[in-house]
């Protein structure tokens, strides 16, 4: 049996496909396993680092702002596009899969849309609950559609009924232990951990709403703040010392540039601020965690927002949208929940309903199944 698996540009592509062939891989050896990509995105080094075989096409995305530059990256990109899919179809006719599966980025549209030309199977996996213009594509012509969010599909006309899988988590995300991780932080039982971050960059919004929020309540010893500013948020420490905040000193409070080990955080969180991305959400709703979301505003078809909506409809998260915040908006929303123990377990006890802990079987499964269904017919 041969899969074929097309992701890339983020690693909210990328690791549910490899964490879906990882478990292929682990109770089906001899299942051979081809991942295609580009080769100047992440996906050329966390596949490999994966062990699996990878192969490339050249493609871009189109640019949506209409500028004389984008006009021509779009010309560009147009020409890229009829390549890509003539060297999506040379690696489909060389490897001969049974089956071929897209977890978004660019590189799915080729060649799933080849595949399903030369009639391979094919399936795709829906990570938002908004979906995004490849896959509202590829839905009307792939013989399966994955969801990551049930609502997705009501956006989706797929040929056949959607099957909702959730969206594979980190074993190690799922085997953190709550006491031992607050333990190993130097928190106390007596603590709420909140944590926070926008993503390696950093992103201004949460920065400033952060520094704000231990500004203003870094002396309440029985909070605890633990932060990640991002690539751009070196500042951030120096504004809490001017804000009056002893950094040196306080035992509540730890600023890094980016969390290493988001397993033990996540998993000694009580509170958690950051984006909506469908990674980050998969991991609050798996361990159960009560969350302020601040979708980034700057993503394709506002996903984020939709993502964030999917669990405030379901009373497992708040929201505040960029542009209605203000110092003032956070403030409430935060001590609205961060001093109410009963809504901080409510949410958390919701967000762990939407979970779905076995997201990577399912997939495989299915997966499975579909390149069996070449199999049979060609028996």
């Amino acid at each position: 049996m041969k899969i074929l698996f097309a992701a890339g540009g983020t690693g909210g592509h990328i690791n549910p496909a490899l964490a879906a062939a990882g478990d292929i891989r682990e109770r089906f050896p001899d299942v051979e396993i081809l991942f295609v990509g580009t080769k100047n995105k992440m996906e050329a080094k966390l596949v490999p680092a994966a062990g699996f075989a990878f192969e490339t096409i050249d493609i871009d995305g189109f640019y949506r702002q209409l500028t004389l530059k984008n006009i021509k990256r779009d010309i560009a990109t147009l020409f890229k596009l009829l390549r890509a899919s003539s060297q999506a179809k040379k690696i489909l006719r060389a490897f001969r899969p049974d089956a071929v599966v897209g977890f978004g980025g660019y590189v799915s549209g080729p060649v799933v849309r080849m595949a399903a030309k030369l009639g391979i199977p094919t399936a795709i996996h829906e990570q938002n609950a908004y979906p995004g213009v490849t896959n509202k594509a590829l839905a009307r012509r792939v013989d399966l559609v994955m969801l990551n969010v049930e609502k997705a599909g009501s956006l989706l006309k797929a040929k056949h009924s959607p099957a909702v899988t959730g969206l594979p988590v980190r074993g190690e995300m799922l085997r953190a232990d709550r006491e031992i991780s607050r333990a190993e932080l130097g928190v106390r039982d007596d603590q709420t951990l909140v944590l926070s971050m926008g993503g390696s960059l950093g992103a201004q919004t949460i920065n400033d709403a952060v520094v704000r929020l231990i500004s203003d309540h870094w002396k309440e010893t029985d909070l605890y703040f633990l932060h990640a500013a991002g690539q751009y948020g070196d500042w951030v420490p120096e504004k809490l010392r001017e804000n009056g905040v002893a950094l040196e000193s306080a035992k509540n409070v730890e600023i890094r540039p980016y969390i290493s080990d988001m397993d033990r955080c996540m998993a000694a969180a009580d509170l958690v601020i950051c984006r909506a991305g469908a990674s980050s959400l998969s991991e609050l709703e798996a361990l159960g965690k009560a969350s302020i979301l601040i979708p980034s505003p700057n993503v394709a078809e506002n996903h984020q927002y939709h993502n964030a909506m999917a669990l405030v409809e379901q009373d497992a998260a708040l929201l505040l949208e960029e542009k209605q915040y203000s110092p003032e908006t956070m403030e409430a929303l935060f001590t609205g929940v961060v001093r109410n123990k009963a809504k901080l377990r409510t949410l958390g006890e919701n967000a762990k309903k939407l979970g779905v802990p076995d997201a990577k079987r399912r997939i495989a499964d299915l997966i499975l199944d579909l390149a069996r269904s070449k199999e049979s017919s060609a028996t």
